[in-house]
């Protein structure tokens, strides 16, 4: 890979990859490329090195649909489509030559208005996502899905490779993100259709692995294979490198475009970087992205890239929930699935008089439930809200399609601890509870909502309360970045603040971020922020071309 030592490097992809970036700039200026040397870790911003127009960490669901669409890949209305919203399919009408991502009005008017059809074709739509492009991507894919239909999707998709967008997607683990790791005995809370990426049926794709259909939820190992087998069908294996981890994301400078992003015009001058032939490039070299890969012999091979725009596609998996008391770090006081998994498949619950303390009112945490109950292990279900709150997830959850998780439920409501009672033999839940403090023989402290205090012996620990991003690797850990600032970005309470329309942090130009982080935690909706990256760039891009055409007469820039 370019930027990485040549021990590790894969010459059929990396051979792809310049052929990529020769197509991009252009052949002068390609073959400058091809013979630029790697980029090793003492390099400094000064060196005349490739700058690379967006690197994507994270190679997820979102990072994975994001280097689909910046490969060249564009959404067209299908010929025989119609939409079952009237408003919308007129919308669509009026521009049905066009992709979805191309559609625009006059350049000058675009100039100043980049987003501005994304906005009218997501006026008036409403779903399950706090984002407008989120929901508008959505109802073209899966039109109506939260009414229960199950129509096909109106959008087609082409090749244009004249669109590519040179990039490169980071990721720790093969592409698929934190479905590898996921416990694999759950089915997944979605349907396997709407977990799917665009254009790769995820009933076609399981159909062809004679996999059984008959159930619409799936496992997430089978998710996590469809992933890895999306980036290979679809030729995107070029961008991606696995077993990357970033240790900074820096600014290089901060230039007048982050004061005033409206004055484009005389930010444009101050892009233009020479190259050693004279020519000028229009990638500017905002960001400085170091980290190391991961050899298969565990040793570590530090890189440094360069980047105009930085994609942050890094899903909220990295860091469980704590509850921040005493005791927390008691090596029987667990925090993820994996491991509660790992403790029931070597023997270590088996026999144990005492039941597992189990904390939190989410999924994960009924998933942990019905583990335990599977597997004959007694259980303690502390949880801090009412069993008659109606933000529990099981409240909105069909009872049909989701029995298991109504078991959990019912368990939750019917036999919970009363201060006359005592525990019930195989499961005892505490609603309004929180836990004070662990102690080291075992036992932990409860404390109900009216104060009253309870000592409780377990077995083990396991506190499930959902995760946050790790965002180590940026300025201030990223908490500038939030919707409340100086605080951490969490998934719900503080995502990223984001243009509703191009996905670009509001607090940081030239940053993006996508899927979790700016709370779309459902596959079906994070599809949405590639769709707006993916037009910001593209239009961004333009703006520029036409731009130094008109000053050069027609010049040498950069297409």
């Amino acid at each position: 890979m370019l930027g990485f030592a040549s021990g590790y490097r894969n010459p059929e992809a990396e051979g792809q990859l310049l052929n990529s970036f020769t197509q991009y700039f252009g052949d002068s200026l390609g073959r400058k490329i091809k013979r630029m040397p790697l980029i090793e870790e003492t390099v400094v911003p000064g060196d005349s090195l490739l700058t690379l127009p967006i690197v994507v960490i994270g190679n997820g669901p979102s990072g994975i649909c994001l280097s689909y669409l910046l490969s060249g890949y564009r959404p067209y209305l299908s010929p025989e489509a119609i939409h079952p919203n009237p408003v919308l399919h007129t919308k669509l009408e009026e521009a049905r030559h066009l992709s979805i991502v191309d559609q625009s009005v006059s350049f000058l008017f675009v100039l100043q208005h980049e987003a501005i059809d994304l906005e009218y074709l997501s006026e008036g739509l409403e779903g399950r996502s706090s984002n407008p492009v989120a929901v508008l991507f959505d109802t073209l894919l899966h039109p109506d899905a939260d009414f229960g239909y199950d129509y096909p999707p109106v959008l087609h998709w082409k090749l244009e490779q004249h669109n590519y967008i040179p990039h490169i997607v980071l990721g720790k683990g093969p592409p698929g993100g934190a479905w590898h790791s996921m416990e694999g005995s759950m089915l997944t809370i979605s349907f396997g259709d709407w977990m799917e990426l665009p254009g790769l049926s995820f009933k076609e794709w399981a159909a062809n692995k004679r996999r059984n259909t008959k159930s619409d939820r799936v496992m997430p190992e089978e998710i996590a294979c469809y992933y890895k087998h999306y980036v290979k069908v679809m030729g995107l294996q070029k961008n991606f490198r696995d077993n990357v981890y970033i240790t900074s994301v820096s600014r290089l400078y901060r230039g007048k475009d982050d004061e005033d992003r409206t004055q484009l015009n005389e930010n444009i001058s101050t892009q233009h970087l020479e190259m050693e032939d004279g020519q000028k490039s229009l990638i500017k070299r905002n960001w400085e992205v170091r980290g190391y890969q991961r050899a298969t012999d565990g040793s570590h091979v530090p890189f440094c890239l360069f980047a105009e725009n930085v994609a942050l596609a890094t899903g909220t998996f990295d860091s469980p929930g704590r509850l921040q008391v005493e005791g927390e770090d008691f090596p029987f006081v667990l925090h993820s699935m994996s491991d509660f998994g790992a403790a029931i498949s070597k023997g270590k619950l088996r026999g144990k008089p005492d039941p597992v303390l189990i904390v939190g009112a989410g999924l994960t945490a009924a998933d942990a439930v019905l583990c335990a109950y599977n597997n004959n292990i007694p259980v303690i279900h502390v949880f801090r809200r009412r069993v008659t709150d109606t933000s529990l997830i099981f409240k909105q959850l069909p009872k049909k399609l989701y029995p298991e998780y109504h078991k959990v439920y019912h368990m939750m409501c019917t036999q919970s601890h009363t201060v006359d009672s005592n525990l019930h033999s195989a499961y005892t839940s505490f609603p309004e509870h929180s836990v004070l403090s662990f102690k080291p023989e075992m036992k932990c402290v409860l404390q109900s909502a009216c104060g009253l205090k309870k000592i409780l012996k377990f077995s083990v620990a396991l506190v499930l309360i959902g995760s946050h991003p790790n965002l180590f690797f940026l300025k201030d850990q990223g908490h500038s970045i939030g919707h409340h600032s100086n605080q951490p970005i969490t998934c719900k309470g503080n995502p990223i603040e984001i243009d509703p329309y191009t996905y670009e942090c509001t607090k940081e130009a030239n940053l993006f971020a996508l899927g979790p982080l700016v709370g779309d935690n459902f596959v079906r909706f994070l599809k949405g922020g590639a769709l707006g990256i993916a037009r910001c760039l593209a239009i961004r891009q333009k703006k520029k071309h036409e731009l130094i055409e008109s000053r050069d007469g027609g010049g040498d820039g950069v297409p």
